[in-house]
């Protein structure tokens, strides 16, 4: 059996309706069409390559993860374009990776590009629609391929002869210095006509324009620029353009312990994912991304804020039943697969607070104001004061006996105190003294039932002794000052009791507790968000440079194209669970800000750095 690549092997690239991993072996291993949510039409991902790849590379490197990988990759300039070197001994050949912008049809196009000497070529695509379960019709139709299989059609147009192959299309060509040849792959309803032919050319000068006009807009000028703007086009890459809606990652099941159980479904809209990556992106200088969520906000919760979920599907969907795909064994064996998130059932009050701060931070901000998401927050701020003295599942969506947790409590805090704010602001026209009230019994509450006073430090739920890397948050909010010593006695103890040696934060102890305080079984990793929060709580509370240490360490976690997962394993040296992860890309953006409100003014005589652009990749657009 080869070895499956690490997680932080893979490269995305999208065209904001959905998305597809490259690794750095040549192959597109995941690839859903035409949504986020759709069925993956290459799943080598979570299985074998009997579920579904599409690989060019040179022909010397062989086949498979083992092979051989690029000697070199990058994304061209602030874009989502990827190119990929490739050095045999008979020259270089360059494969560049891209989705255009839709314009109806969801395409994947494949740019070879000869750079010295002439170097053989293979693409071999094998299509398994239904996660990697169905074998298609594939057949010839005028000189273009065509993959057909129930309601999905894939075409496949070449610049190079193409045949059919033990269930696969393959093509083996040669590209000589100077050469391009285009591989373009159009998913259609199998009822509609074939595709129109497309011009890889003008669809690559499009997306990078498209992608760079967007990057400009953003206004972080700090010394950690390309971190941010990298991060800033990932979120934007998570975003489904026509709904507003923003999946937390573009996979399913990448696990958070290797060989674990802990596998789950994240290409769906969580409300407080969302919420997160909209401060993130509003705090980078970005304001179309939020109307347009608050669109989908409205339309998703509709008349029915009193069972407000916690997530919804791309477009508002509120039924997302939780599945498993038997036929895949799982990444590096990690089963189960899931599709869907039973999750979507559970209580979670802390959603107010990330959905209200969000949308007071949008006022703030100079995002027009809209009077029926005014109503809605009415509605939902209304529904808060009758619930949030009940026990829910909390941040983590512990699968286990609902409890009062304390960061629960706090984001219901939030929730109230942003509308105190939006009251005063004549933006919402509510009574105060009601809410003042309430604020103040939310936050006497968890100050007397939240925190354990032996040890200087709020709890994970009141009554416990386990701490939980949420309550990192509570400077953040505002709930209480940074100087307060109970909350640096609550930073203190999370390093203390939940970090790695390097400093990295686990959300809350899982080791060696086989039936865990969720309910679940196994470890995880330490979670890549959580380090961020310690990252801000460090620097609120004056350790300024441990802060900068700490954030520069997980910039180098990385993968080389400037991506993270959702979590990291120190002792293996890898990434861990869904990938790309929004939340992770959220907290190195506020991080980045966070740690630049509060440095000294740079001297006017330094310029920021700028971002390298690729001339390459506008020579060949």
């Amino acid at each position: 059996m080869t070895r499956s690549p690490r997680i932080e092997q893979y490269g995305l690239i999208g065209d904001q309706q959905t998305s597809a991993h490259v690794c750095d072996d040549g192959a597109i291993d995941w690839l859903c069409l035409p949504r986020f949510d759709s069925p993956a039409v290459f799943a080598r991902l979570l299985g074998t390559e009997q579920h579904g790849f599409w690989r060019i590379a040179p022909a010397s490197v062989g086949a498979g993860h083992e092979a051989g990988t690029v000697a070199e990759r990058r994304y061209c300039g602030t874009s989502l374009v990827l190119e990929s070197i490739w050095r045999t001994p008979a020259g270089s050949v360059r494969v560049i990776d891209f989705m255009p912008p839709r314009d109806g049809t969801a395409r994947v196009v494949r740019i070879v590009e000869g750079q010295a000497g002439t170097v053989e070529m293979v693409s071999v695509m094998r299509p398994r629609p239904g996660y990697g379960s169905v074998s298609p019709w594939i057949h010839e139709a005028g000189r273009r391929m065509v993959a057909e299989a129930g309601a999905d059609s894939l075409w496949l147009d070449a610049g190079v002869p193409q045949a059919e192959k033990d269930g696969a299309i393959v093509s083996a060509f040669t590209v000589a210095a100077g050469q391009r040849l285009a591989f373009t792959l159009h998913w259609r309803p199998s009822h509609i006509g074939r595709p129109e032919v497309p011009d890889p050319a003008a669809a690559l000068a499009s997306t990078l324009a498209f992608w760079q006009n967007w990057a400009r807009q953003c206004t972080y000028e700090g010394p950690y620029r390309e971190a941010v703007v990298r991060s800033a086009i990932t979120l934007k890459a998570l975003t489904h353009a026509p709904s507003g809606g923003i999946v937390a990652a573009p996979t399913t099941s990448l696990p958070e312990e290797i060989g674990g159980e802990r596998n789950w479904d994240y290409r769906l809209v969580w409300l407080r994912d969302a919420a997160t990556t909209l401060t993130a992106l509003l705090g980078a200088g970005y304001r179309q991304e939020v109307q347009a969520w608050r669109r989908w906000l409205r339309r998703a919760v509709a008349g029915d804020p009193e069972n407000l979920q916690i997530m919804y599907g791309i477009t508002g969907e509120r039924d997302l039943p939780e599945r498993v795909l038997p036929w895949l064994p799982g990444y590096e064996g990690s089963a189960p697969v899931r599709v869907g998130n039973d999750a979507v059932r559970q209580l979670q009050l802390d959603v107010y607070g990330e959905v209200i701060d969000t949308l007071d931070l949008a006022h703030h901000r100079g995002v027009p104001p809209c009077p029926d998401t005014a109503v809605l927050h009415e509605r939902l701020i209304e529904q808060l004061a009758r619930r949030w003295q009940e026990p829910d599942e909390g941040i983590w969506e512990i699968r286990g006996a609902r409890r009062h947790f304390v960061h629960s409590k706090v984001m219901a805090w939030v929730a109230v105190d942003r509308t105190i704010r939006l009251v005063e602001a004549d933006a919402l026209d509510m009574p105060l003294s009601p809410l003042i009230e309430l604020r103040a019994t939310i936050h006497h509450e968890v100050c007397i039932q939240g925190f354990d006073p032996g040890r200087n430090t709020f709890t994970q739920s009141y009554g416990s002794r386990e701490l939980d890397a949420a309550t990192l948050l509570i400077p953040r909010v505002g709930f209480l000052p940074p100087d307060d010593p109970r909350v640096v006695g609550t930073v203190d103890a999370v390093r203390r009791e939940l970090s790695t040696a390097d400093g990295l934060v686990h959300r809350y102890a899982t080791r060696g507790n086989r039936t865990g305080l969720d309910g679940l079984a196994g470890d995880e990793g330490a979670f890549l968000l959580c380090s961020f929060w310690l990252v801000d709580a460090l620097a609120l509370t004056g350790r300024l440079d441990e802060a900068r240490t700490l954030f520069e360490h997980l910039l180098a976690l990385r993968n080389d194209l400037g991506l993270l997962a959702e979590e990291y394993d120190p002792a293996a040296g890898r990434q861990l669970g869904n990938f790309p992860q929004a939340f992770s890309h959220a907290g190195l953006i506020q991080s980045a800000q966070l740690l630049q409100s509060l440095s000294p003014p740079p001297s006017p005589l330094l310029a920021p750095t700028p971002i390298p652009t690729v001339p390459s990749c506008q020579q060949t657009a």
